[in-house]
C-alpha cells in the first residue's frame, strides 16, 4: 500500500513538473514581436511653431456640431484654403454633404489602388455649466510653453492641422506619392456623419475602391492600462454597433392605495435587473482575443504567464477581464440602461413604464442577436421590445492586421514614437470610418498622440489641449505614413 501511495505521489509530482515547464516554456515563447531599431524618430522638418499657430486658429472657428447653419464652418474651409496654399494648388477639391471636403492627391502610379486619411473639424458643445471650469476660453485657442488649449484640439482639429502640415511640407520638398491619397475632413462626424456617408457614396459611384483608409478611434496610451508601463498604439479594425432597445409595459393603472402583485414599472424593474445580470456572453474570441494576445505579451512574466497559457487560464482570464467596465467592454457587447418613464405622479400607477437600454454591439453579435438576447434574457411575454431600425447600426467589418495598411501605420508610429507596443485593438465608440469604410477594403483607427490618464476626461469634457510636442509627432507620423505611399 505505501508503494503503491509513493507511486502515485511521484506519478503527481511529475505531472506538476511537467506542466509546470510547459507554462514556463509558452510564457518564454510568448514575447512581443521583435521591432526593428530605427534610431532617431523620424523627423519630417516641418514648422512647428507655424503648426502650432495654425491649430490655435483652428480652434478659434466655433464649428460646433448643434449648429451647423453657422458661419464658422464655411469659414473653417476658407482657412485652410489660406492656410495651406500648396495643397490647394496641387490637389482637386471637393465639398459634399455637411460641408465636408474631400481632397484628392494624384499619385504616379494608377495601377495601385488609392487610400483616405480622415479627420473632423466639427467638435462638441461645452457643456452647460462647465464654462468656469475650464483653465482658458474653450475657443481662444491659447497657446503655453506646453500645449494648445481648446474645443476640438484633441477631437479631432490636431489630427487635421497634423495632415495638412505633412502634406503642404512634402509637397514643397517635391514629394509626389505612386498611390493616390484622398483626404476627407467631416463636418458632422458628432452628430452622425452624413459627410462622410456622403464622401463613401461618392467614391462609390466614381468606382473608386481604397486600399485602405485611417480615421481617429484610439491614441497611443501611455500608463492607461493598468500594470503596463510600456506605452500602447492600439491600431483598431473595427468599431462596435449601437442599437438602444425600448422596454414597453402596460397596465390598467389606478390608485397606488391597491397595486396588483406586478406592476408596469415592476415588470420593467425586473427586465432591467435581469438584463444586468444577465450580459451578452462574450469572451476571448476574435478581435477581442487578437487585443489581448497583442497587449499580453508586455506584461511582467507572472501575468504574461496566464496570457500565454489561456488553454488552461482562459477562463480565469475572461472573469478577471470583465471585472473592469474598460476590458469588460472589449471582451462583449455592453449593455446600459439609461432612460426610464413611469407615473407622472407619485400616487397613481403607471399605465405604461418604458426603459430604453442602451447596447454597444460587438463584431461577434448582430442587432438581431441583441433583441434575441433580451427577448430570452427577460422572459416576460407582457413586454413589448421596440427600436428604431433606421437608427441601428450593426458593428463594422474586422479589417485585417496583416495587410499593408495595417503594417504602413504600424511603422509609421514606431518611425515617430521609438519603440513602443502596437496591438490591433476595438474602438467601443462610433467614428466616421464606419462609413468611409464602405468605401475600402480595411478600415483603421488611430490618432498619432499621445495620451495619459488624466486625458481622458478632456474628449467632450473641459480643458481639452494638445501638446505641441504630441502635434509634432503626428505630423511626423503623418509624414512617414504618406513617404510609403
Amino acid at each position: 500500500m505505501g508503494r503503491v501511495l509513493l507511486r502515485l505521489l511521484a506519478g503527481l509530482v511529475l505531472v506538476i513538473v511537467v506542466l509546470l515547464a510547459v507554462l514556463i516554456f509558452n510564457t518564454l515563447r510568448y514575447a512581443p514581436e521583435a521591432s526593428a531599431d530605427t534610431g532617431e524618430p523620424y523627423d519630417l522638418g516641418a514648422d512647428i511653431e507655424q503648426a502650432t499657430k495654425d491649430l490655435s486658429a483652428a480652434v478659434k472657428f466655433r464649428t460646433v456640431s448643434t449648429d451647423l447653419t453657422h458661419p464658422d464652418f464655411a469659414t473653417f474651409l476658407t482657412f485652410l484654403q489660406d492656410s495651406y496654399p500648396l495643397v490647394h494648388s496641387t490637389m482637386s477639391r471637393e465639398v459634399l454633404a455637411r460641408q465636408t471636403p474631400l481632397y484628392k492627391w494624384q499619385g504616379s502610379d494608377p495601377s495601385l489602388a488609392p487610400i483616405l486619411l480622415a479627420g473632423h473639424y466639427d467638435v462638441v458643445p461645452i457643456a452647460p455649466g462647465s464654462h468656469d471650469l475650464w483653465e482658458h476660453e474653450p475657443f481662444a485657442g491659447v497657446i503655453d510653453d506646453e500645449f494648445v488649449w481648446g474645443r476640438g484640439t484633441l477631437d479631432d482639429k490636431g489630427a487635421v492641422i497634423a495632415m495638412l502640415t505633412a502634406a503642404e511640407k512634402m509637397i514643397a520638398d517635391g514629394f509626389t506619392p505612386k498611390r493616390t491619397v484622398y483626404f476627407s475632413f467631416g463636418g458632422d462626424e458628432e452628430i452622425g456623419g452624413l459627410g462622410a456617408m456622403a464622401v463613401a457614396v461618392h467614391l462609390n459611384e466614381q468606382g473608386v475602391e481604397l486600399d485602405w483608409m485611417l480615421d481617429e478611434g484610439s491614441f497611443v496610451l501611455e500608463k492607461v492600462i493598468p500594470g503596463l508601463d510600456q506605452p500602447v498604439a492600439s491600431i483598431n479594425l473595427s468599431e462596435k454597433g449601437y442599437v438602444t432597445l425600448e422596454l414597453v409595459a402596460k397596465s390598467a393603472g389606478g390608485h397606488s392605495s391597491m397595486p396588483p402583485r406586478v406592476t408596469a414599472v415592476g415588470r420593467i424593474a425586473r427586465a432591467i435587473t435581469r438584463l444586468q445580470d444577465n450580459p451578452v456572453p462574450g469572451g476571448l474570441s476574435g478581435i477581442s482575443e487578437e487585443f489581448f494576445d497583442g497587449l499580453g505579451r508586455h506584461f511582467s512574466f507572472g501575468k504574461r504567464l496566464v496570457f500565454a497559457n489561456r488553454w488552461l487560464f482562459k477562463p480565469l482570464l475572461e472573469s478577471i477581464l470583465a471585472g473592469s467596465p474598460t476590458t469588460d467592454a472589449m471582451l462583449r457587447s455592453t449593455t446600459a440602461p439609461t432612460m426610464l418613464t413611469g407615473s407622472s405622479k407619485d400616487n397613481v400607477l403607471a399605465a405604461e413604464a418604458s426603459a430604453k437600454i442602451n447596447f454597444r454591439i460587438h463584431p461577434r453579435d448582430s442587432v438581431a442577436d441583441i433583441v434575441a438576447h433580451v427577448r430570452q434574457t427577460i422572459d416576460d411575454p407582457e413586454i413589448e421590445i421596440r427600436y428604431d431600425e433606421s437608427l441601428a447600426n450593426p458593428a463594422s467589418p474586422v479589417s485585417s492586421s496583416e495587410a499593408t495598411g495595417y503594417l504602413d501605420i504600424k511603422t509609421s508610429i514606431l518611425d515617430a514614437f521609438g519603440p513602443l507596443a502596437t496591438v490591433p485593438g476595438l474602438t467601443i465608440a462610433a467614428t466616421d470610418a464606419r462609413h468611409y469604410g464602405k468605401a475600402a477594403k480595411n478600415a483603421y483607427r488611430i490618432n498619432p498622440f499621445k495620451i495619459d490618464g488624466s486625458d481622458l476626461v478632456r474628449f467632450h469634457g473641459t480643458n481639452e489641449r494638445l501638446s505641441i510636442e504630441n502635434l509634432e509627432t503626428g505630423i511626423n507620423f503623418f509624414g512617414a505614413l504618406l513617404q510609403k505611399q
